[in-house]
């Protein structure tokens, strides 16, 4: 075969440091805009980005050319510094250590998209750390709860 092919689609998660609710609606769009440019330069394509003050929901088109992980730090990296280099925040902006990266088929796309785009609905009802866990059970992920979410001190 002398091409590759792939369909690979992950949802990405992850959040304020803290929990802290620091994405304000006045910038939240252009961050998103910025997380967009970002995935996009390095080839990927996003279908859905959402959230809310203290937490990002990206869904996206993944070309295997590089590890999530590596994606997902430039993406962290890139933004704290556009976000702290801009002032949009007092003190410094830092996003929380670690992630959460879910993949699905296409088939299942047009749930999560709505899933990402109705968050605000979604968080009227259960934090967003009710809603990490409730995720991670529902896609049969072993975790320690004790790990999952830390205060930084």
């Amino acid at each position: 075969m002398g091409n590759t092919f792939t369909q690979v689609h992950l949802h990405i998660i992850f959040a304020v440091q803290n929990r802290t609710s620091l994405i304000d609606k006045s910038w939240e769009e252009r961050l998103y805009k910025y997380i967009i440019a970002i995935i996009q330069n390095r080839g990927h394509k996003v279908l859905s980005i959402g959230g809310m003050p203290d937490h990002i929901h990206i869904l996206i088109g993944f070309r295997p050319t590089e590890a999530p992980s590596l994606l997902i730090q430039i993406v962290k990296r890139d933004t704290s510094l556009w976000i702290n280099e801009n002032k949009l925040v007092r003190g410094s902006f830092n996003w929380q250590e670690g992630y959460g990266v879910f993949s699905y088929s296409k088939s299942q796309l047009s749930t999560v998209i709505s899933y990402i785009e109705n968050q605000k609905k979604h968080h009227s009802k259960q934090s967003f750390q009710e809603e990490f866990k409730s995720i991670l059970d529902r896609l049969g992920i072993d975790y320690d709860p004790q790990y999952l979410f830390h205060k930084v001190e």
